[in-house]
């Protein structure tokens, strides 16, 4: 079968580009890259493709990005968020639906769709070092316990947060937040197509949320700043709400500060990060699928010398997201019951309307809507410590 052939097919001793990590934005990037006319290979450290699960939730904008294989992956339509702080709660009802996703599915598909594009993929391949030769890059490696060397045009870092990547090539280290999230039964009082978030600011200065997977599953889970204090945090709120944890699920989640340049010239030859290794993060939300494939399309074209504005246009997003994340970061819990408070009829139209994926647009949506919302935010700026 063709599928197996492209499993087997091993890596030439030079490729044009060598993405490392299979990751959803380096398979992404591999697969657009391929299409394009250049060989590529993926090295995954991991011994299998066996992604670990975890429960994701993505804006429309996700099937406008992906095949219909891909797709495959969704396990569920949100079509309603509902907010909680203080005795307080809001409804905001979802014009086009959000998007209940699984990762290790998505990766599973993008690997497949990777490899029938052309792409090899090595697994137990670890990436060691990387260095300049006369016609690109050395790209150091330990497969099975035994040390190789490929030769490269282009290396894509898609390695995650701690990218070695990155810090092979000078990248300074992408900061990193932990995300701690259990499976649970869905509460009979919450609808399938109903996500609950809840602010907690004693807690965590982002917010807990609870994902309904199917009619009998949810993934509620926290983001918090320190490892420990977030697991004692999720573990109360978990017995507080009566949820009994069947599996669980973690990552860490970069923080995105600032812009991270996606490219360095080495020797002859470029270096590249997409995905979590470049911060390409919403750190509003905390949520990367949709702005990693941006990041790697923009990555991608720029390999094959197309001209794009995807970059700059996804650097414009993310510095919206962390403009709403330096607003709300540190704000007390009378914050936000104030919050709630504002969001009239108006205001949570425009919430329904526009996803978070086009966050210039709705902030100046709820802003043109609900003004004392600038006041809030400004208060949260001014009085911030970050």
């Amino acid at each position: 079968m063709e599928h197996d052939t492209h499993r087997s097919r091993d890596c030439r001793d030079y490729e044009d580009v060598v993405v490392i990590g299979s990751s959803a934005a380096g398979l992404y990037a591999a697969a657009r890259i391929a299409r394009g006319g250049r060989q590529v290979c993926v090295l995954e450290a991991k011994a299998t493709p066996d992604p670990a699960p975890r429960t994701l939730i993505v804006t429309d904008q996700f099937t406008k990005q992906t095949s219909h294989s891909a797709r495959s992956s969704i396990l569920n339509e949100i079509r309603r968020f509902e907010l909680f702080t203080d005795g307080r709660s809001a409804q905001i009802e979802l014009k086009q639906p959000d998007l209940i996703i699984e990762r290790s599915r998505l990766i599973r598909s993008l690997s497949e769709e990777a490899q029938h594009a052309g792409v090899t993929l090595r697994y137990d391949t670890r990436f060691l070092d990387l260095s300049p030769n006369a016609n690109g890059l050395h790209v150091q490696v330990d497969r099975s316990g035994k040390r190789e060397e490929l030769h490269a045009l282009s290396v894509v870092g898609a390695d995650g947060a701690a990218s070695r990547v990155a810090r092979a090539a000078g990248w300074p280290p992408v900061e990193t937040v932990p995300l701690v999230q259990a499976v649970v039964k869905l509460p009979k009082d919450c609808p399938l197509d109903t996500t609950r978030v809840w602010f907690i600011p004693d807690d965590t200065p982002y917010f807990y949320w609870m994902i309904p997977e199917s009619s009998e599953r949810a993934a509620v889970g926290v983001i918090g700043e320190h490892g420990r204090a977030t697991k004692a945090c999720f573990d109360r709120f978990l017995e507080t709400k009566g949820f009994e944890p069947l599996e669980w699920q973690g990552a860490r989640i970069p923080v995105y500060k600032r812009w991270v340049p996606v490219q360095r010239t080495v020797g002859n030859g470029e270096v590249y990060l997409v995905g979590d290794a470049a911060a390409q993060v919403k750190v509003s939300t905390v949520g990367g699928i949709v702005t990693g494939f941006r990041g790697a399309r923009g990555v991608a074209d720029t390999i094959l010398q197309k001209s794009t504005t995807e970059l700059r246009t996804l650097r414009r997003e993310l510095g919206a997201h962390w403009l709403i994340r330096r607003a709300l970061h540190d704000f007390k819990q009378q914050d936000y019951s104030r919050l709630v408070d504002l969001l009239n009829v108006s205001t949570r139209e425009s919430l329904g309307a526009i996803n978070r994926d086009e966050s210039t647009r709705l902030l100046w949506s709820v802003i043109r809507r609900q003004p004392k919302l600038v006041l809030l935010g400004l208060r949260g700026l001014l009085l911030g410590k970050r």
